[in-house]
């Protein structure tokens, strides 16, 4: 006789369903026959089989799910030709490209392990981004401008988990990672799309605020950081759900606590010193200091990851100047779980930040209509990349200047004023 024992996931299946379907109705808002493509990690193949269910519920065209897997990845890193990390897959970029150009929505699944390249040599790692950066700008440019509706959402991959919670066994690291980030994407609610349409109608109120006063400036002071960020001419500050080009609104971040615009290019000036580690691309950046001057940074250190920082600085001349300023209170539900994710999507959301690189046009008024030049005229800046970091705390306070040199609390301690 043969017992078989169901082995109990350590995800919470009826959340994931949960996250799921608002990953699909709220998160994408997917419309009735659009082709949606899906990028994910292997490991989040449970919640690929779940949202392409849902999407195709709603009624979706043609749903394509392209993988990532850890173990390929490395052997690239491992065995590959060193020709190798001077090229990326244009094809599939340029497939992608065209999928969006033709009307198709973008969802993407974040969970990779953050310290996969770790260990891997910084000068190849450096070269293969810039080579997907290169390579992967037709169709970024359809994200970043806004033209489709598009999303984010997060499954707790077990190298990620162990990363969160090292002292826990994998199976308790992974459940607690997964309840975390239910938590932060609002599904242990009731009703998870009634709970963002609230949340959506409180960070317009915010945005909102910060349109009426028009600032010039916001200038940011705390340990390590005496910044100031000038805003770009005609900027407009967004938050929550908005609505793509393609007439679709959507909530690109799930999770997501910041109210967010475009810095003015040119006008950054003073020194900032990030508050959590940057993970970008399988490298862990921390204690990022920098220098500013004329909205170019021109000295930059971080106590690890200091070698790919400076080979992301060094991508393209925008690579230097910012493309975004976000602010999030410290009090946001990510920030007050205290766990640290070690990922970009969930830490951003307990600190207000800033971004290297391209801006989005969505950012300005009447965006939709400007050209690139008339971007780049209003002090919109353009890169390959846009990669955020953290600088918010509960020791940073921020202010909002005026054109006539007035000044109005918009932070104290990491709080609304």
């Amino acid at each position: 006789m043969t017992l078989h024992t169901e082995i109990k996931s350590p995800v919470d299946p009826n959340k994931l369903e949960k996250l799921a379907e608002v990953a699909v109705k709220v998160g994408l808002q997917l419309q009735q026959g659009q082709d949606l493509v899906i990028t994910a990690p292997l490991a989040a193949l449970p919640l690929v089989r779940l949202i392409t269910k849902h999407a195709y519920s709603a009624g979706a065209g043609i749903v394509s799910t392209f993988y990532s897997d850890e173990e390929t990845t490395l052997a690239r890193f491992r065995y590959g030709q060193d020709a190798s990390f001077d090229k990326a897959a244009d094809w599939l970029y340029e497939g992608m490209a065209k999928a969006y150009a033709g009307g198709a929505a973008r969802l993407a699944i974040s969970g990779d392990n953050p310290m996969m390249l770790a260990n891997e040599d910084p000068e190849k790692v450096a070269r293969a981004n810039k080579a997907t950066s290169i390579a992967y700008k037709p169709a970024l440019e359809k994200i970043s401008n806004f033209d489709i509706n598009w999303h984010i959402c997060s499954y707790p991959n077990p190298a990620w988990a162990r990363q969160v919670f090292p002292d826990l066994p994998e199976e308790e690291a992974v459940h607690k990672l997964a309840e975390a980030i239910f938590a932060a994407s609002r599904i242990n609610t009731p009703d998870p799309i009634a709970a963002w349409a609230e949340h959506n109608a409180n960070l317009k109120k915010r945005s909102s605020w910060l349109n009426t006063e028009r600032f010039s400036a916001l200038h940011f002071s705390g340990p390590g950081t005496d910044l100031t960020v000038g805003l770009a001419d005609g900027h407009e500050w967004h938050g929550g759900a908005s609505k793509a080009k393609n007439g679709v609104i959507c909530n690109p971040n799930i999770p997501t606590e910041e109210v967010f615009t475009t810095p003015h290019a040119l006008k950054v000036e003073g020194t900032v010193s990030s508050t959590k580690p940057l993970s970008h691309q399988g490298t862990l950046i921390d204690n990022i200091q920098v220098r500013f001057e004329a909205g170019r940074i021109i000295e930059a250190k971080a106590s690890k990851g200091e070698g790919v920082l400076n080979k992301v600085l060094d991508t393209d001349e925008g690579a230097r100047r910012l493309g975004e300023v976000a602010l999030v209170p410290h009090s946001s539900p990510i920030s007050a779980s205290g766990v640290l994710f070690y990922n970009t999507l969930f830490d951003e959301n307990a600190s207000c930040h800033i971004a290297l690189g391209q801006c989005y046009s969505k950012c300005f008024l009447d965006g939709a209509s400007l050209t690139p030049e008339q971007i780049k005229a209003q002090g919109g800046n353009s890169s390959l990349i846009h990669i955020d970091w953290m600088i918010g705390s509960d020791q940073v306070d921020i202010d909002g200047l005026r054109e006539d040199g007035s000044c109005v609390p918009v932070m104290r301690k990491g709080e609304w004023a």
